[in-house]
């Protein structure tokens, strides 16, 4: 399986941006597409995800109501919009494939990761 994510930028506070997830290879049991982001400093951390087969999507508490995760199955992508963007939205954001059967925030429960996409929010 190979993630491939782009759409990452450097905009205002209040901005949005729209991430992409393009999944390839053993795309036919994909099951939960993750979106983890990683700040400056910090540790890798949940935002959202979706599980592929049913479109169940969760969200982390401080991007629920600001943040939209979407697939698209005929394109094998998965999005992330990102509205009302902040500063401290500010992190390298992460695509991963995770054959479990429910959306996972914990890192390790994922098996492919996407080389992941800077995301800068300016005050």
């Amino acid at each position: 399986v190979q993630l491939q994510a782009s759409g990452g930028g450097s905009v205002q506070a209040g901005d949005s941006l729209r991430l992409s997830c393009v999944v390839s290879g053993r795309t036919y049991d994909k099951n939960v597409i993750g979106w983890f982001r990683q700040p400056p400093g910090k540790e890798r951390e949940f935002a959202a995800g979706i599980n592929w087969n049913d479109g169940n999507t969760y969200y982390t508490h401080s991007v629920r109501g600001r943040f939209i995760v979407s697939k698209d199955n005929a394109k094998n992508t998965v999005y992330l919009q990102m509205n009302s963007l902040r500063p401290e939205d500010t992190a390298v954001y992460y695509c991963a494939w995770g054959y479990v059967d429910y959306v996972s925030s914990l890192p390790y429960e994922y098996d492919y990761w996407g080389q992941g996409t800077q995301v800068t929010v300016s005050s």
